[in-house]
Formats: structure tokens, sequence, C-alpha cells
């Protein structure tokens, strides 16, 4: 499967690891990676609070490039990109004289957004087009003794219908899904589905980090090893803000957090090395005792 690729700003910059590790996993599930290296940040947050335009601008000439590959569909690795994303689609879509002011901006360099683009996450992707019984007989190492927390954050689950959440697409149900497609267990805690906090880091932290440290300390509380999430804006606040978040809500923490990719490519047969876990604040080398659980359920070839 082709897939026009659009990593988001933030995995090639603070979380480096993230895009390495859909890099390694891509091949493994037969996926060819187009790269939009040419592409823009998709504007959630600053951009859009000040200047929609110019957001719905960025996100149309993304699509507008995806669109001229050869790819089956377009692919993000980052739910906050995946939710931004599909509003502007949603305005795009829903006015010709906007898709035409925002086209008069592209035409520069040759380019036309036009509606009919389909957005993945990789989340979705692995789910839908996938399948779960293909992602199955892909694990080599299933992750038995693994307790996962997911964690979906605010992007990727609302609004339901905007992102297409219907009782045919249960989306807000899918890392469950592939947690346990992967062999692992799943962790049910409170704030599996809520903000992470990072939304509002720079306008109140303390609010911020008390989010992460109570979502954290929830999942610790249902005995989880580790949680993943599909979103690294939300991997930054509940990982590399880990050891602020305990100060502020007097607990040890020691929660490892992991990108899908990261997850997907341990039971896929990956090296925990070569996923990236070395450059996470909480390692999860150093919490989980791979040796006994995850790597100790290698399939020998």
């Amino acid at each position: 499967m082709k897939v026009a690729y659009w990593p988001g700003c933030v995995s090639r910059g603070f979380t480096p690891e993230l895009h390495g590790a859909m890099a390694a996993v891509a091949p493994l599930l037969d996926i060819e990676l187009i790269e939009l290296d040419r592409a823009s940040c998709c504007g959630a947050g600053v951009i859009a609070e000040h200047n929609q335009e110019l957001a719905d601008t960025l996100n149309a000439r993304t699509f507008a490039m995806a669109r001229q590959t050869d790819g089956e569909l377009m692919m993000n690795i980052c739910s906050t990109c995946q939710g931004a994303q599909t509003e502007c689609q949603e305005r795009l879509d829903a006015s010709a004289v906007y898709r035409t002011q925002i086209n008069s901006t592209l035409s520069s360099e040759g380019l036309h957004y036009e509606p009919g683009v389909t957005n993945k996450n990789f989340l979705w992707l692995l789910v839908e087009e996938i399948g779960l019984d293909t992602l199955r007989q892909k694990v080599t190492r299933p992750l038995t003794n693994l307790r996962v927390g997911p964690f979906y954050g605010c992007y990727i689950v609302r609004p339901a219908a905007r992102l297409g959440i219907d009782h045919d697409h249960p989306r807000h149900t899918y890392l469950e899904q592939v947690i346990d497609t992967l062999g692992g267990t799943v962790i049910d805690y409170a704030g599996s589905h809520k903000c992470c906090g990072f939304p509002i880091i720079t306008m109140n932290k303390t609010a911020s980090l008390k989010q992460a440290g109570r979502h954290l300390g929830d999942a610790a509380d249902a005995n989880a090893d580790c949680v993943v999430t599909p979103c690294p804006l939300c991997h930054l606040n509940l990982d590399l803000q880990q050891p602020l978040a305990q100060a502020v809500v007097g607990r040890e923490l020691k929660m490892p957090v992991l990108h899908l990719p990261q997850l997907v490519g341990l039971a896929l047969g990956l090296d925990p090395a070569a996923l990236g876990f070395r450059r996470h604040i909480v390692k999860p080398t150093a919490v989980i005792d791979w040796a006994e659980s995850v790597v100790a359920q290698a399939v020998s070839a």
C-alpha cells in the first residue's frame, strides 16, 4: 500500500523517535511511505487561533501535494494533525467560494485543492486499511505480559461526527483493539480519552501538568506497565513533562509513554533500541522487564 505520508512537524523535531519508528515499521506492514517533505505545520493552536485562513491554506497545500502522489490515501502520525486537518477539510469542502480564495494563494506553486483526499491517522489505517486479522498474522513477538493503557487525547476522538466516529467506525475504541491484536493486555483507566493538558501549557502550566499527572497516576493505579498514544503532543506532555507533573501531583509516576508505531514495532519483532526508546525521559527499558515479558515472547524464525 502506498500512502502520501505527512509525519507532522513534532515528529521531525521534538519526537524524532516517532518518525524513525514509523519508518522502521512501515515495510513490515507492506506500507510504502511517500513523504510529503515540503508540507507545512497543520497550524493547530497558535496559527489557527490567530489566522484561520492561513492555517487552512497550509493544510490545503498539504492535501494538494498529497493528491499529486500515487498514494492511495494520505496518512499522518499525529492525532492533533488529524483533528486540525479534518476541521480544515470540513470548511474547504463546504464552500466553493472559500476554496477559490484558498486556491488563488496556492496557484503560485502550481497547487490546487479539490475535495476527495482521504486522510487517516496511522491508528485508523491499521484497523480500516490493513485490518486486525492481517496485523495479527504479522505479529512475531506477542505482547503477552505487557499491560498497556490507551491514551487517545483530544483531537482524534472529538467531535465524533467530524471525525467519522460511528457504529460502523468505532474509532474511539481502535487503540484497545490494536493492543489486544498485538497480544497485550488492555488497561482501562479514567483518563484514556481526556485531554493531556498540552494545549494550555503556555497559559496555565500548573493546570496542564496536573492533568498529565492525574492521567498517568490513574494508569499507574490500574497497574499499567505503560501507556500508548497516537499523538506526539500528548507524548510531550506525558513523557517530557512527567518529572514536573510528578511534583505537581505529589507522587512518583515512572510511567513509560510509548508512541503507537513503537508498540506495533515491538510486536512485529523490532529491537527496542531500534525504536528510539533511549530518547524517552521515562525509559521504557528501565521500567519494564523486557527479558521476562515482551522480548521473551519472541517467536523463533
